[in-house]
């Protein structure tokens, strides 16, 4: 998958010198840019945070589709599946993306993960709408982070996590205003994240439903209970996800041999996998790779 700098270069266009930060990054954007984002092929490992500014904007989010308008704030995680569809003409945001690894290893922001999933569990969709004065405020907020990029700061790593961990805790607040009292208990929504925090580490090695639900100290039929009560999709629609973003990733950015990827991806042979490619893509790795530019 891809990290934020390998991102920002390969499908931004940036230089590698421009990339002030491994671990965040914060931008403007408007519907040309964000277009761009189509190349991810969800492979981001980043959390982000797109907060629309002017106009609207049409997209695929897991198979559903979502339209964000003005004052709307969309929260993306790792492994989902997003595809930019349409745009107005004057659509104008602003995007925070952050490492995914980065946020985990800052104590004071690990809530990140929480609220980065807090809405699928509660609304079952990860849009927020803020109201003008909450959108004004998380416009400014971000636009200091870019300001602070731009900078010349000596302790510019320093100051970009404070930033982003107290957007972090007025993300958290507007939540709770939102919101409001959850539909799902925290007992779940905490089990639900620590299934998905599991599965970003693990999906390679790991295909089954029983080792998730172990490290979890729970049953296999309450671990589907709980992803189904969250999501509406099944343990394996989530496995099955990662591992086809992950061999769609490999597919168009390396060299590797299909061969070497089924095994790299842990399936019994490169049958199997051929297999598995073709009915989750509808094509086979072979004419998947022959699509790349």
């Amino acid at each position: 998958m891809y990290k934020l700098r390998e991102f920002l270069t390969s499908v931004i266009g940036m230089s590698y010198d421009d990339v002030v930060s491994d671990e965040l990054y914060c931008s403007e954007s408007n519907t040309r840019l964000t277009f761009l984002t189509n190349k991810m092929q969800a492979t981001l490992d980043c959390y982000s945070y797109t907060l629309v500014h002017e106009g609207w904007i049409e997209l695929l989010y897991n198979g559903r589709m979502l339209t964000l308008q003005q004052g709307d704030l969309m929260l993306y995680y790792p492994g989902v599946q997003v595809r930019i569809i349409n745009g107005s003409k004057n659509y104008h945001s602003a995007c925070l993306i952050i490492d995914e690894q980065a946020a985990l290893e800052i104590p004071s922001v690990r809530n990140v993960v929480h609220t980065a999933y807090q809405p699928i569990a509660e609304l079952g969709r990860p849009v927020i709408h803020l109201d003008e004065q909450q959108a004004a405020h998380f416009w400014q907020h971000m636009l200091e982070i870019i300001r602070y990029q731009h900078s010349r700061h000596r302790y510019l790593k320093e100051a970009l996590r404070t930033l982003f961990t107290q957007f972090v805790l007025d993300l958290m607040d507007a939540m709770a205003q939102n919101i409001g009292p959850g539909q799902v208990s925290e007992r779940t929504t905490e089990l639900f994240v620590a299934f998905m925090r599991l599965l970003n580490t693990h999906f390679i090695g790991h295909h089954d439903i029983g080792f998730y639900a172990d490290q979890l100290h729970i049953t296999t039929i309450h671990l589907s209970r709980i992803v189904r009560q969250v999501t509406g999709r099944t343990v394996v629609d989530y496995i099955n996800q990662m591992l086809l973003m992950e061999a769609s990733w490999l597919l168009q950015t390396t060299d590797l041999s299909i061969a070497a990827i089924s095994e790299r991806l842990h399936f019994a042979d490169q049958s199997s996998f051929g297999r598995f490619f073709t009915r989750m893509k509808g094509i086979s790795p072979k004419q998947y790779r022959m699509l790349r530019s």
